[in-house]
């Protein structure tokens, strides 16, 4: 059988190595739940907007995206009997698996390929799970046998209806949809990771979302070196999947001075 399994980050890949699990990779190196978004996300813009505003927020080169993420993109129009999409329960891993399924719904014939999610929110034994890339090939191989699962086609119904309402960044949109959605498929970790983009839309008296409030909040409490406020916002807020350059954005945006 033909497999392609798409990961969601290089330390799940450095694991998935060590799996017996036969097929393909690719890893989906984005970070859509930040920055410019367009709902057609098989367009030329929208890759354009995203290489610019990567390479102008992160460490990276235009080549080095176009290498690393968009010529990727060409696996998903393959002739592939199976795809298996790995992703976790938090708003970063939620937000590039929609991108990944409507890629995939405006790219290939759905009719063809058995689409598997493999999207854990726990694992047996581990108190504070953080996501895959903590975890061995064996477990990884674990999740395969135990919670992937097939998606239908109202699971890619639902993933077109989040993602329009996602690039909107329309916050009662979103807080309708929530709260009038009761049947989420098999995207069963979708509602909690938009309840906390929610909380990132809405802005309180300080002219602050959750997110930067939560920073702020870090930080006058005592905490100034960047280690420290990434270890006290991960303890919490591990939700929203944030990376030490994702919470560098957020820092440099309310102003604040943080020591290394």
């Amino acid at each position: 059988m033909n497999t392609l399994h798409i990961l969601n980050g290089d330390s799940t890949l450095f694991s998935f190595k060590e799996t017996g699990l036969d097929g393909d990779t690719m890893v989906w190196r984005e970070v859509l739940s930040e920055g410019p978004l367009e709902e057609n996300i098989s367009s030329g813009s929208f890759w354009r907007a995203r290489s610019q505003w990567i390479t102008q927020s992160f460490t990276e080169t235009p080549d080095g995206y176009q290498e690393k993420m968009v010529d990727q993109l060409s696996k998903l129009t393959e002739p592939y009997d199976e795809i298996n999409l790995w992703f976790e329960f938090d708003l970063h891993c939620q937000v590039n698996l929609l991108g990944a399924m409507n890629y995939l719904k405006q790219q290939a014939d759905l009719s063809s390929p058995a689409i598997y999610l493999i999207c854990p929110a726990d694992f047996p034994g581990k108190e504070n799970f953080m996501g895959m890339g903590e975890l061995s090939g064996e477990e990884l191989e674990y999740l395969y046998d135990n919670i992937r699962v097939q998606l239908s086609a109202i699971d890619f119904v639902i993933a077109a209806e989040v993602w329009a309402i996602y690039v909107s960044r329309d916050a009662e949109k979103l807080k309708e949809y929530i709260n009038t959605t009761h049947f989420w498929g098999s995207l069963h970790l979708l509602k909690p990771a938009l309840e906390a983009q929610l909380k990132r839309l809405q802005v309180n008296e300080n002219g602050l979302n959750y997110v930067e409030q939560k920073l702020l909040d870090i930080y006058n409490y005592g905490f100034k070196t960047r280690p420290e406020i990434y270890r006290k916002f991960w303890e919490t807020e591990k939700i929203y999947g944030m990376g030490d350059m994702e919470l560098d954005i957020y820092l440099q945006k309310i102003g604040l001075t943080v020591d290394s």
